[in-house]
């Protein structure tokens, strides 16, 4: 009976505009949630009768309800540098602390964004549990070839605030003046001796001794000396020796013309590099290229004891961080220098909005999602990792007002279809008396 299809509409009505009324709270309470994505309610007309030259039966309606994830609220700054959210497509991937602190394999899941501090043990979370992955940088701060079809390779991110760490150094230049009276045959043939401090493994301050002896010929000048390298993490013992020789031309007088090796590794003319083994480590020195001034030179009568460093410093402490467009994770310490110590990948499926919504603004893969790729920031169809931010929520108050009073509307007309269809059936009751 026709009437009765009425009456079902109407209630079909009512449970649809209820479905959407849930949606259109969610959205309200969540207006000011970071990372929230609103929820909406979709209507589809059902049909139950095909031909519709004879009496017409009301199918009704009903709803659908999905969250749009693949929408982006406004970012807005904070003062937190671990504040991150994603400028344009893509997630972080997180796990949970409790996960974590059980020691078992984490759960990966999603975010767009999140406030993340360290904790006690240092890891990288939210206040309400959601930790952030990443890979791990090696200790020369370098990052290797991770997968990016699993994630597997992610980790936790620590941050070890209360820790030191050394800071060796690598890298040294030598640009010494030794003088050209000293290689001559009435010369007095004594040596020179120069000391270069540099930062050791272990954080302590280390010590290398050059002694440089010329050769005195019968006649003339010689341009020729031996560099002898002793260390003091090697127990002051003797590294490396060389014998150097200078240019006495017109064109290139007083640089380097040849090093050839008697202990050691060999120097590269190009570059004007010799490898140091120092105690503990590996160590680049530069005394400069053959026949280019800046590196070792021998001029005139005095001698210059010029070498030092060019990184490294004793045991720093770390004193904050911050991420770049790449998601490179920068440590920086309090010796004024700074690391990558992991990169955060950026996480992108498909269809955003077939993910699985859970609790916390975080979502999870799924068969409709499509499968996931770990690209790195800014790369391929994601955006770019943003510090001190966090993405706002994509509800619209004013759009959602609206849509609560026409949802109202709507839940009372359907109301009045079904008074209207009770006060109809009651006559039709009335019809036997």
């Amino acid at each position: 009976m026709t009437i009765t299809s009425s009456l079902n509409a109407g209630v079909a009505g009512l449970n649809a505009n209820a479905n959407r009324l849930s949606t259109i709270s969610d959205n309200i309470a969540n207006s000011s949630t970071y990372g929230y994505k609103k929820a909406t309610a979709d209507f589809y007309s059902i049909v139950v009768q095909g031909d519709l030259s004879t009496a017409y039966s009301a199918g009704g309606v009903r709803s659908t309800s999905y969250r749009l994830i693949d929408e982006h609220g406004p970012l807005i700054g904070t003062t937190n540098s671990t504040d991150f959210a994603i400028d344009g497509r893509g997630f972080m991937a997180v796990t949970t602390i409790d996960a974590v602190n059980r020691g078992e394999d984490l759960p990966i899941s999603l975010t767009t964004t999140g406030s993340f501090k360290p904790d006690a043990e240092g890891v990288l979370r939210t206040s309400t549990g959601k930790v952030l992955m990443g890979w791990v940088a090696n200790p020369d701060g370098s990052l290797g070839n991770y997968p990016r079809d699993t994630m597997s390779a992610l980790q936790p991110v620590r941050l070890d605030t209360n820790q030191y760490i050394s800071n060796p150094t690598t890298e040294l230049s030598l640009s010494a003046n030794l003088p050209a009276t000293s290689t001559a045959y009435d010369s007095d043939g004594l040596a020179k001796v120069m000391t270069v401090q540099y930062a050791g493994n272990l954080g302590t301050s280390e010590t290398l001794q050059y002694t440089f002896t010329p050769t005195v010929p019968a006649t003339g000048r010689s341009n020729e000396w031996t560099m002898t390298i002793r260390d003091s993490a090697s127990d002051d013992n003797v590294i490396a020796e060389y014998t150097v020789v200078f240019d006495d031309s017109q064109s290139s007088g007083g640089t380097l013309a040849s090093v050839t090796t008697i202990t050691g590794d060999d120097y590269d003319p190009a570059t004007g590099i010799i490898p140091l083994t120092v105690g503990g480590g590996a160590l680049n020195m530069n005394v400069g290229a053959v026949g280019v001034t800046g590196g070792m030179t021998q001029l005139s009568q005095d001698f210059a004891p010029i070498g030092k460093a060019t990184n490294g410093t004793p045991v720093a402490r770390l004193v904050s961080v911050n991420i770049d467009d790449n998601g490179y994770l920068t440590a920086n310490y309090d010796q004024g220098f700074s690391k990558v110590i992991y990169q955060i990948p950026v996480v992108d499926v498909p269809n955003p909005n077939g993910l699985i919504s859970h609790s916390d603004q975080s979502y999870e893969i799924s068969a409709e999602s499509g499968a996931f790729y770990l690209w790195d920031s800014g790369d391929g169809p994601t955006g770019k990792m943003v510090g001190y931010s966090q993405e706002q929520s994509t509800t619209d108050v004013t759009q959602e007002l609206t849509n609560l009073i026409t949802t109202q509307r709507a839940y009372s007309s359907n109301v009045k279809v079904i008074q209207t269809v009770d006060e109809m059936l009651q006559e039709t009751a009335n019809l036997k008396r």
